[in-house]
């Protein structure tokens, strides 16, 4: 037998193919120093007064310096800036753009004409018409027009990017297979991930510190359009394999920025956002091994958060506890709701998942149903005396862990945490605990019977699998998850009422949200139903003033983030080949098993 040469790995930047033309017709020289020019025109031009009155919020009338929204003007202004040094090769920079495409440029410069065009016609609405703009304002608006002429001017590059992530892997975690000088050292990988989390944290904590509504569109859009360009400008994909190689040192600084949010805040508010956004992640985070894992379809998955809040209302001490007297510590407490979460789910789950697909969908809404309005009639009248009705369970102590007084404030280090910051922290601590549980069953034996399940429990049965046994202890663990963030819920609102366990409502936690959470932030992933829980819990609390409008303008971003990336913002690797082309992916040639490329049967 002959040996085999094995193909070369490929270089960690892919070799684009000749360019398109570009929708403009401008010289390419052209096109791109417009791009430059209008990115730094964009940034300056935050600099200057927009508007007369400072009725519009964030105070828009000085020149000199930026506020409010021209700060994420001056931020995307900056960025298409950037990406356009890059594309000319300048020393240093090469890095923002590993793909050699010019996609990025365009989307950046989209980012900082939408918030700008966004900004001016705010200002023209709330105070009554384009008088109220000063020159300032229009010349915003020209210059962020001009990049964007500029990057649709520009040809648009298909990449050959056939075993490019194989490369980029090769490139961090064996530097023996590429030259010692493109090899990255371990302390600079674990820099550059440090670096990437706090400025995750920035970001997150200015998200959540927007005063106004205006002010969290323009973030929203500045935000998407850059996490866009970097994806597409291939980094995403380079700090992924940094990750892949970093795992343990990744999600320290994960749970490391998270502790480290309370110590940003001055206002306890935020501080509850956070807690919520813990809770209903956690919440989410458990409906993904049912969902993402298993691939069971469950509308009433709030019920279980139900049971472990209403347990924890019973035990903890509260003078309208139908079971007087009863006082058990937190831990047992804690225990005790994700015990009846769990045992609600084997009753449940027992008799219903031998069903499958919307039938079993259907006996869970259901459930979900049945839970909410028995908890609503079992008030000594309608049923037995165990919730008090509509009126729930009120004055549900807060908790005394080992001597800690969460409802006090604490100074620690010079900082002042509050009350929520008291409760966001011991979340932090559970979240661990449940992403430590999700990362363990998903990678032992019975998550990989999970996944077999979800894509063909036909196939999975015949090769031994027990479905039944299978879907029933995916379905009680993440009801106990459930159950164990529903306790601390019910310390966190000081009361249970049966209102917010129903299938779908105007604020989150309902079941329609935890499943949307699951579906936008990626299912199958860790990463994927947090974000999921936090954009959902942020836009109605900071979409407020659209009123019964802000339904609407979620339903619109649901349909395009499901045109555009049905697998979830945050996408597990399996779910994207499913959704996509092997073409409009990164994905490898396939070869045999000597690395040789697969023939065909049409060229055998």
């Amino acid at each position: 037998m002959t040996e085999t040469t094995k193909t070369p790995v490929p270089d960690a930047v892919p070799t684009p193919t000749p360019a398109l033309r570009g929708l403009i017709p401008l010289p390419a020289a052209a096109a791109r120093a417009l791009l430059l020019a209008g990115g730094i025109a964009t940034a300056a031009s935050a600099f200057l007064a927009w508007t007369w009155t400072a009725e519009f919020p964030g105070d828009l009338t000085i020149n000199g310096y930026p506020g409010g929204l021209q700060w994420l003007t001056f931020t995307a202004g900056v960025l298409t800036a950037l990406f356009a040094l890059a594309s000319y090769g300048i020393r240093g920079l090469g890095w923002l753009l590993p793909a050699r495409n010019n996609a990025p440029l365009a989307l950046t410069a989209l980012g900082g004409f939408t918030v700008t065009w966004f900004t001016v016609i705010a200002i023209s609405a709330n105070l009554g018409g384009v008088v109220n703009l000063e020159p300032g304002g229009w010349i915003a608006a020209i210059a962020s027009l001009l990049p964007v002429l500029g990057a649709f001017a520009l040809p648009q590059e298909r990449t050959g990017t056939d075993g490019t992530k194989e490369a980029i892997k090769a490139y961090v975690a064996k530097p023996d297979r590429i030259p010692a000088a493109q090899a990255i050292a371990p302390w600079i990988q674990r820099a550059v991930i440090t670096v990437v989390t706090i400025i995750g944290l920035g970001v997150f904590t200015y998200g959540i510190d927007t005063e106004y509504g205006e002010l969290f569109i323009g973030y929203l859009f500045v935000v998407t359009f850059a996490m866009w360009a970097v994806h597409t400008a291939g980094l995403m994909d380079r700090f992924s394999a940094l990750v892949a190689a970093n795992r343990s040192f990744t999600l320290a600084m994960g749970f490391a920025a998270a502790i480290a949010f309370p110590f940003t805040q001055t206002d306890d508010h935020y501080a509850n956002i956070g807690v919520n956004i813990l809770i209903f992640g956690t919440v989410a985070l458990g409906l993904n091994i049912v969902v993402g894992l298993a691939g069971l379809l469950d509308l009433g998955y709030v019920a279980f958060l139900g049971v472990g809040a209403y347990t924890a209302a019973l035990v903890s001490g509260s003078e309208f506890s139908t079971i007087s007297g009863v006082h058990l510590p937190f831990w047992a407490s804690a225990l005790a709701g994700a015990a009846a979460s769990l045992v609600f789910g084997v009753l449940i789950g027992a008799p219903t998942l031998r069903l499958r697909g919307d039938y079993l969908a259907i006996v869970t809404l259901g459930f979900g149903e049945i839970f909410r309005i028995a908890v609503n009639n079992m008030d000594g009248d309608s049923g037995p005396d165990v919730t008090n009705g509509p009126n729930g369970i009120a004055n549900i102590p807060d908790l005394n862990f080992f001597g800690f007084n969460f409802g006090q404030a604490h100074d620690i280090g010079g900082f002042t945490l509050g009350r929520f910051a008291n409760y966001y922290l011991l979340m932090v601590l559970i979240m661990a605990i449940v992403v430590l549980v999700y990362t363990r069953a998903a990678d032992s034996r019975i998550g990989r019977s999970w996944i077999a399940i979800r894509e063909d429990e036909t196939a999975a049965t015949a090769m031994g699998i027990n479905g039944f046994r299978v879907k029933l202890v995916a379905f009680a663990l993440g009801a106990a998850l459930a159950g164990l963030a529903g306790t601390v819920s019910a310390h966190v609102t000081y009361s249970v009422v049966p209102t917010p366990y129903q299938f779908a409502g105007s604020t989150p936690p309902n079941s329609a949200f935890l499943l949307a959470a699951v579906v936008l932030g990626g299912m199958g992933t860790v990463a994927g139903p947090l974000l999921g829980a936090a954009l959902l819990y942020l836009l109605p609390e900071k979409l407020v003033f659209l009123q019964d409008k802000s339904l609407l303008a979620f339903g619109i971003a649901l349909i395009l983030l499901m045109r555009f990336r049905p697998e979830g913002i945050i996408a597990n690797r399996r779910r994207q080949l499913e959704f996509h082309e092997t073409g409009q992916l990164d994905v490898p040639k396939q070869t045999t098993l000597t690395d040789e490329p697969a023939v065909t049967k049409a060229g055998a």
